[in-house]
């Protein structure tokens, strides 16, 4: 049989033993902990940063639409003005077989002044806000219908709830790069825009019955990577869906804050 002194150094071993293993142990865990804990950090910083360097290329945008649209106003605007003015006195001093082409010519200037001014103020945010989020989206829509575009339909389901300033104007916006792309691509005859406001979140659809696209071919757009970056700024989701033939359409659910959470 072993001694008595054999024995307690085996216990005392095998004692050391475990809590040797078992600080081991505590210390890898920890050490994972820690390692994960900085991983999260520098992706929550990584995201972060990514937030704000897409807030600040959006604001870029924004001063640089309000520009041109202080452009369009004041020094285009004024231009198409004074001509319009100076073809105003010319007229009644002309014979008839020009004055007539004058005339026509006054009434195209007149048309495009007014074209030239409702498209300032769809550029320039603070009008935006002013206007608020259905005004806007009805002019830019009435402006399309005035120039025989396309046929448009505006429709608002629910109750409507007040929303911050930046998400009005990136959800105008993103509405924006959608009816570009619906002139510029789509051959479409008709576009249909829906705001539906619910408990938790508004859904704001819009389509076109052009002739659309295979969507998986084209998806580093521009426009659509310029409609999800906004969209992901007020935390909202995006999805652009197309079929050839089949029109294309995209729906934004931006879900409102809860405020006094932790």
């Amino acid at each position: 049989m072993l001694k008595e002194e054999e024995v307690l150094l085996i216990l005392y071993s095998t004692v050391t033993l475990l809590s040797l293993v078992f600080f081991v142990v505590i210390f890898f865990i920890s050490f994972q902990k820690r390692k994960n804990k900085l991983l999260i950090e520098k992706f929550e910083a990584e995201k972060k940063f990514e937030k704000e360097l897409a807030k600040s290329q959006i604001e870029i945008q924004e001063q640089t639409f309000k520009n041109i649209a202080w452009e369009l106003h004041d020094n285009i605007g004024q231009l198409l003005s004074v001509a319009n003015m100076q073809l105003g006195m010319v007229i009644p001093k002309t014979e008839v077989p020009v004055k007539e082409e004058l005339e026509e010519a006054k009434l195209v200037v007149g048309n495009t002044l007014q074209e030239v001014r409702s498209l300032s103020k769809t550029l320039n945010n603070e009008v935006v806000l002013n206007n608020g989020l259905h005004a806007s989206i009805e002019v830019e829509l009435e402006r399309f219908k005035r120039l025989k575009f396309l046929a448009t339909e505006f429709t608002v389901q629910g109750t409507e709830m007040p929303l911050s300033n930046e998400v009005e104007i990136i959800v105008f916006r993103i509405l924006q790069e959608f009816f570009s792309n619906t002139l510029k691509h789509s051959r479409a005859k008709k576009l249909f825009v829906n705001l539906e406001y619910q408990n938790t979140s508004l859904t704001v659809m819009a389509q076109d019955d052009g002739i659309g696209f295979d969507s998986s071919k084209v998806s580093t757009n521009s426009g659509l990577q310029n409609m999800k970056g906004r969209a992901s700024i007020i935390g909202a989701s995006f999805e652009l869906i197309s079929e050839e033939n089949r029109g294309t359409q995209i729906q934004l659910t931006y879900p409102y804050p809860i405020y006094g959470s932790d």
